[in-house]
């Protein structure tokens, strides 16, 4: 594979999400930028702007496993992981595995659980894997997680800590659509069929692991010359100086923004990366 094929891949992603989603573009091509430099993105936005239903058309023309969890303030970190429960016939543990074990987790209204909670996504969204018992478990080198919240302005709604956050590559605000956009989606999604029911839309896988595996590759070989790893630095450490940031971007911020440098040109076609 090759980065035509990988800008040909996105492509048609974006044709069968296209199918249900009516606009979020830039939604879309970060999600696409994500995936493909082994990133996680956290979506924030009104109710009712398509964060969910965008995530689940996504996980859908990629054709990996996906899985959900609706965090709630009752969520229990066991619930997101699993856990071993005894078995008297057999007088040994059984593995239950926590809805976590997927490809693409979506990580549903993740500001309305408790940070003890939250921080249970921490390990896997680093290390792709996750401890529970003593025993570690992979969850596979694909694995990503599309997060959603509210505003945290809203009631009932706990901000993530910074540990977290710094676990995702991108943080996108989606909008409320424009007025075109308003009236297709009108007549899009203004009939009898329930427009949550993604199957009505006939969006076809365009991928597998194994394809999405020959894509990492691929964008791993993007070429990323001295004069651009500069450049990333002195923005990193540019973060770091600003009066008006808290908190500057961590090192772990630098490498990743290099990784969705190369996703990003990979993308448009080119084999190496531009400042731009």
């Amino acid at each position: 594979m090759n980065v035509d094929d990988v800008k040909a891949l996105a492509t048609r992603i974006r044709e069968e999400v296209a199918k249900a989603i009516t606009g979020q573009h830039d939604t879309v091509d970060l999600m696409l930028t994500a995936l493909f430099a082994g990133g996680h993105i956290l979506l924030e936005g009104p109710p009712g702007t398509a964060k969910t239903m965008t995530a689940r058309c996504f996980a859908q023309a990629l054709g990996v496993a996906y899985g959900r969890i609706q965090f709630t303030p009752d969520l229990m970190p066991g619930d997101i992981v699993g856990s071993n429960i005894y078995n008297f016939q057999t007088g040994q543990f059984t593995l239950t595995r926590g809805p976590i074990f997927c490809d693409l987790l979506l990580a549903d209204e993740i500001n309305r659980t408790p940070p003890k909670t939250q921080a249970a996504l921490l390990e896997a969204m680093q290390e792709h894997a996750v401890t529970f018992d003593g025993t570690t478990h992979s969850l596979g080198r694909n694995f990503m997680v599309v997060a959603t919240q509210n505003p945290i302005e809203h009631q009932g709604v706990y901000p993530l800590p910074e540990a977290q956050l710094d676990r995702f590559l991108f943080k996108h605000r989606v909008s409320y659509p424009g007025p075109e956009e308003e009236r297709a989606i009108i007549i899009h999604h203004g009939g009898g069929s329930a427009s949550h029911d993604i199957a009505q839309y006939g969006i076809k896988a365009q991928a597998d692991r194994k394809t999405l595996e020959n894509a990492l590759a691929t964008v791993g070989s993007v070429t990323l010359v001295d004069d651009v790893v500069g450049y990333i630095a002195a923005l990193v450490r540019a973060t770091r100086e600003s009066p008006d940031l808290e908190v500057g971007a961590s090192p772990r911020a630098g490498a990743m923004l290099a990784r969705a440098a190369r996703a990003r040109a990979a993308l448009d076609g080119r084999a190496y990366v531009i400042p731009d």
